[in-house]
């Protein structure tokens, strides 16, 4: 079975020093080793720059992380490439043994508050884009204010449209969904992001998100986070992570909540089938796939230790009812098929 996840934060910890992408050691769930153990036939690689973290150097720091994707790439003895086009991207999905690396913009904080200013990182290989991770002056977020998005926040999804770059909703907030709707014109995507029906966190998308996204001929990833899969796992780990967010938390209370979150107990992976079938349920097949989001969560749910444990993914699916047909569609071919339909041709 060939995989195509959507997200994961592996640039980052590479560029921190935290993982040997060539050969898996380190402190991280994806290496090529493991890409090549589970069939992985696309990755999208997030940059994420937050402007809290990183202050009047946003745009140098994801101009790093790009070049990040880009070395491990020219260092993977043409196992991947960088694919900038549909044709590209279909040549690696039709099982010619190369992984699609593509490169995303998680938070368009390196924007500098300019929608214009995505034409430089598509030149760059950018061909997907986060609006906003936190509040920005493009969009509201999911644990921010709610706030829509702005004139500058429509003026990027209407760019990133005419450029090929895919539209990713994932950490908007609902308020910026629905004017993200009204504005877009192509399919977009929910790149990490499960059933709010089944684990209440606002990062998930609730019945109605999912049909709109369905009939708009996007996809969404389910996340591998537990606390986005598992309802008992949010109730007990989200006022441990609210709280060591906020300013009174001292660093010492703050490795207190962590380590607690760490001891809870992993949830099964069938709550990844749960969501598949929610989702399917509410959406249609045509709807999910996968966006792990590892390299960017502490924890996994029990079965799933790195990429190469994706194997798993199709028996469980399988057991859970669905057929090879729809099985083969969670794994990579909805995600294939809404990139082939957003990216740019070759020649374009």
């Amino acid at each position: 079975m060939r995989f195509f996840d959507t997200h994961c934060d592996t640039a980052m910890k590479v560029l921190d020093g935290k993982l040997d992408f060539l050969t898996g050691e380190g402190n991280g769930h994806i290496s090529l080793p493991a890409m090549i153990e589970a069939g992985a036939c696309a990755q999208v690689f997030a940059c994420f720059v937050l402007s809290e973290h990183h202050p009047g150097t946003e745009r140098e720091r994801a101009e790093a992380m790009i070049g990040t994707v880009h070395a491990l790439v020219a260092a993977s003895s043409e196992r991947m490439r960088v694919v900038l086009t549909r044709d590209g991207l279909r040549s690696s999905c039709t099982g010619n043994g190369t992984i699609a690396a593509l490169i995303g913009l998680e938070g368009a904080d390196p924007l500098e508050g300019d929608a214009e200013n995505l034409r430089h990182f598509f030149d760059l290989g950018v061909r997907d884009i986060i609006p906003a991770w936190q509040d920005n002056a493009f969009s509201g977020t999911a644990f921010g204010t709610d706030t829509p998005l702005t004139e500058q926040g429509i003026r990027l999804i209407e760019l990133a449209e005419e450029l090929g770059v895919m539209v990713d909703v994932s950490h908007i907030s609902d308020s910026a969904f629905q004017v993200l709707v009204r504005a877009a014109r192509h399919p977009f995507i929910a790149s990490h992001s499960n059933c709010r029906a089944l684990c209440p966190t606002l990062r998930n998308l609730t019945d109605d998100m999912i049909r709109t996204l369905s009939d708009k001929g996007g996809v969404m990833g389910i996340n591998l986070s537990p606390a986005f899969l598992d309802p008992e796992y949010y109730a007990e780990s989200f006022p441990r992570w609210e709280r060591a967010s906020t300013a009174e938390a001292t660093q010492e209370e703050k490795d207190r909540l962590k380590a607690e979150v760490d001891a809870l107990p992993r949830p099964p992976l069938e709550w990844v089938a749960r969501h598949v079938l929610h989702a399917i349920e509410v959406g249609g097949e045509d709807v999910i796939g996968l966006g792990g989001d590892l390299d960017g969560i502490q924890n996994t749910p029990e079965g799933i230790d790195t990429i190469a444990d994706y194997v798993n993914i199709p028996d469980l699916l399988l057991s859970a009812g669905l057929n090879t047909r729809q099985v083969e569609k969670v794994c990579y071919r909805n995600f294939q098929r809404v990139f082939d339909e957003v990216l740019p041709a070759e020649n374009s």
